[in-house]
């Protein structure tokens, strides 16, 4: 029954979770859906009309599959729309989408207009995604004050193991059967420090999505290079000889690692990111431009070429002559549009512009409906602009905690062997060869947690692992230059040897 009751608990668990997921996918893409329903209703499109434009949005996949449905009860079960949406509104497990549906169906049937319904449940939608974006920062910020948490345990640890190692402590401990040894040191550095950092690393994968798609060609090269540098660096770890032919030594070679492991990435994504902020900034204003184009009496094209002319759209300007290219030379705009998104990884980008372009084809009252475009395109850059901002603060505090782990390890550390120096002088030169050996593996454990520290706040950042290499190269560089100057400077007050 015991065994039963568990695989049952466990089948609900991950019904549990798909359905949250379900949940989440859903009303991630229901303020564009809305848009769209918006923007279509003011060209005169029907509303079944519109569930069947849905299915060629790829931009949209959980509302692609969800017109598919929709459609084929219709047409294949030939039922009508309002009952199939009916329908799908008590199935949903989104309250946000099944009250859309419910005033969806009543505004339709009591025949009032769609668009003011349709605004007036876009405005309270992108009233609640403000809500919504606070309430996701504040659980950021409990996360990262928890995995603060966890590195001052493990810092505790760390200074544990660099006490008893400069000291003869660890023998008396040995000898006592306590569960203390130089093995134990290792398992802190290299495993239980790491593992709690990846966990926390999905964690935030959890709460936070990239706003920009397909990176896997970034990933598979960043892959490979990791790999690559460590393999290389575990020969280093596991071969004394090799390492004692370097002039340099184990921190350094793991810094240098890690920092080639990254850079590569990190100049791909910078480049990435910095065409994708872009166009993000960007395309408000290109969808402004368009839409007061259209005011004064220019077609859908000669709007678009008129709007692709302005001087100001920074990296984002390569992307538009192209599409201005393409227009004068006949191609479709559709077909436009399909170019462009191949080359623009930005989500918010690609669906603005197949909103304006599926508005533009429509025609009917395309002013309005690019009106609303505009308006409701420039509120959603706000939003994401406010999110940025109040997420910058903990890329700071990673760089102060990467300071401050190598700083208060380096003082632990020689204040520790001072103190054996004035219990007994026989003690100091084991002790002191002792801090040399610990302090070299802890130097190399706290490089390492930078370094994954990184991928942890490119993920809350900016919602992908693709920015965790810049600040994984920038933090392991941190924990090193910290560890190099503490020594030193420590080291010259004590008037001994830098480690």
């Amino acid at each position: 029954m015991k065994a039963r009751g568990g695989f049952i608990g466990k089948i609900f668990g991950l019904l549990s979770k798909a359905t949250s997921e379900e949940k989440e996918k859903i009303e991630h893409e229901l303020p564009f859906v809305v848009m769209i329903f918006t923007l279509l209703a003011a060209s005169g499109v029907s509303p079944y009309d519109s569930w069947k434009k849905m299915r060629k949005m790829a931009f949209l996949p959980t509302f692609r599959k969800e017109a598919d449905e929709v459609v084929r009860q219709v047409e294949v079960l030939g039922k009508d729309p309002l009952t199939v949406m009916y329908q799908r509104s008590e199935k949903t497990n989104s309250r946000l989408y099944r009250n859309f549906l419910g005033g969806f169906i009543t505004s339709i049937r009591s025949g009032g207009k769609i668009v003011d319904y349709t605004r007036s449940e876009l405005k309270s939608i992108f009233e609640l995604r403000h809500n919504a974006l606070t309430r996701s920062v504040e659980k950021i910020a409990t996360l990262v004050e928890a995995y603060t948490v966890m590195l001052i345990v493990v810092l505790c640890s760390y200074i544990l193991f660099v006490v008893f190692a400069s000291t003869d402590v660890l023998e008396m401990m040995g000898s006592a059967s306590l569960p203390i040894s130089p093995v134990m040191s290792y398992i802190v550095a290299f495993v239980f420090m790491p593992v709690m950092s990846l966990i926390f690393i999905l964690a935030a994968h959890n709460m936070q999505k990239s706003a920009f798609q397909d990176l896997k060609d970034l990933y598979r090269k960043a892959a490979i290079i990791t790999a690559a540098v460590g393999a290389v660096l575990i020969v280093f770890g596991f071969v004394p000889s090799l390492l004692e032919s370097m002039p340099i030594g184990l921190p350094e070679i793991v810094t240098i690692g890690l920092v080639a492991a990254s850079l590569l990435p990190a100049i791909q994504y910078y480049k990435i990111a910095r065409v994708n902020y872009n166009a993000e900034d960007s395309i408000p204003s290109f969808v402004r431009d368009v839409t007061e184009s259209q005011k004064i009496g220019l077609s859908p094209e000669k709007s678009l070429v008129h709007a692709t002319k302005r001087k100001d759209y920074g990296p984002f300007s390569t992307f538009l002559e192209l599409m201005r290219s393409q227009i004068e030379w006949g191609v479709p705009l559709r077909k436009t549009f399909s170019n462009l998104s191949q080359k623009v990884k930005s989500w918010f980008v690609t669906v603005n512009f197949a909103m304006m372009i599926e508005t533009i084809e429509i025609g009917g009252n395309s002013t309005q409906s690019l009106e609303i475009l505009a308006e409701y395109s420039e509120k959603e850059r706000e939003l994401q602009i406010n999110r940025r901002a109040m997420l910058k603060p903990y890329i700071i505090l990673a760089f102060i905690w990467s300071g401050l782990i190598a700083v208060t390890t380096t003082i632990v550390s020689l204040t520790t062997y001072m103190m054996t120096t004035v219990v007994s002088t026989s003690l100091s030169e084991a002790a002191f060869i002792a801090m040399q050996e610990q302090m070299r593996m802890f130097s190399v454990g706290i490089i390492l947690q930078c370094w994954i520290s990184g991928f942890f706040i490119g993920k809350i950042s900016e919602g992908n692992f693709g920015a965790g290499f810049q600040y994984s190269a920038l933090l392991a560089a941190t924990a090193y230059v910290s560890l190099i100057l503490s020594q030193h400077f420590l080291a010259g007050m004590f008037g001994i040897t830098p480690i």
